[in-house]
């Protein structure tokens, strides 16, 4: 099974996007048909921003990763479900995540971050030792996501935070390199969704509403499974402790029709 996301799609907060388009089976029908998606989702992520790293054929040590790592920003990996669900078995044209990609619009540092080191969760079955760490691996970053429906107020859907991931960035710069993969300076890695255990720490609406079995409620009183036209879908993250905060700021993206 494969996605994939595109540097040409990866765009700043504030750049609005249209529902894409593509295959979907329709459920009780034979054969599938094409238009627009009826599926929109976000994905809560964080992605990290690399320096030049590794040479062709080399691969990143775990105890050097996070020297290759030059800091961290929001990510908005947008899904269409109903394409994803399609494509996906048992191999497809992968088109349901390479629309568009939003960031937050600048880098917090991994030297900012440093304050805010906790341990990753315990991972079982012990991963292989070129990925084994040991010591305080993720950071605390408080992250939220809400929806603002066109002319409304916005809705706190999920509070969710990065320490809940299960494989820190080291490792995932690690193993992306493992095969000799080379690394540039200025590559972007998502984290892939971030979840917590609670419902409210969910971090896409495929989780939160259930896969459309338990609408989410907005303020409003109106409800939503998957994202609607013309709603706006904001990220926001930050640190804080007893000295400082420190802000990730926001990614606002507003859904258009499909052309």
């Amino acid at each position: 099974i494969g996605y994939h996301g595109r540097s040409s799609t990866i765009i700043p907060s504030g750049t609005n996007i249209r529902r894409p388009k593509g295959q979907t089976m329709v459920a009780g029908e034979d054969t599938p048909g094409y238009g627009p998606s009826k599926m929109v989702d976000f994905e809560l992520e964080m992605a990290f921003i690399t320096t030049d790293a590794n040479k062709l054929g080399e691969s990143i040590p775990i105890e050097d990763a996070e020297k290759y790592i030059f800091g961290l920003v929001l990510f908005n990996d947008w899904s269409a479900r109903d394409i994803q669900k399609w494509e996906y078995v048992p191999l497809g044209p992968f088109m349901a995540k390479n629309f568009a990609s939003s960031i937050s619009p600048w880098i917090v540092t991994l030297d900012a971050l440093q304050p805010f080191r906790v341990p990753s969760p315990e991972q079982n079955p012990e991963p292989l030792p070129y990925l084994k760490q040991e010591g305080a691996n993720s950071f605390d970053i408080h992250l939220e996501v809400s929806i603002t429906p066109e002319g409304g107020v916005p809705t706190t859907v999920s509070n969710s935070n990065f320490k809940y991931m299960y494989w820190t960035m080291a490792q995932q710069l690690t193993h992306h390199t493992s095969n000799g993969c080379k690394v540039l300076s200025g590559d972007l890695m998502g984290s892939g969704t971030i979840s917590g255990h609670t419902p409210d720490s969910y971090g896409s609406m495929l989780e939160l509403a259930w896969q459309g079995t338990k609408p989410i409620e907005l303020l409003d009183g109106a409800t939503r499974t998957s994202i609607e036209d013309y709603d706006t879908v904001t990220l926001s993250g930050h640190c804080k402790n007893e000295k400082v905060r420190i802000g990730f700021g926001q990614v606002v993206t507003q859904l258009l029709p499909a052309k």
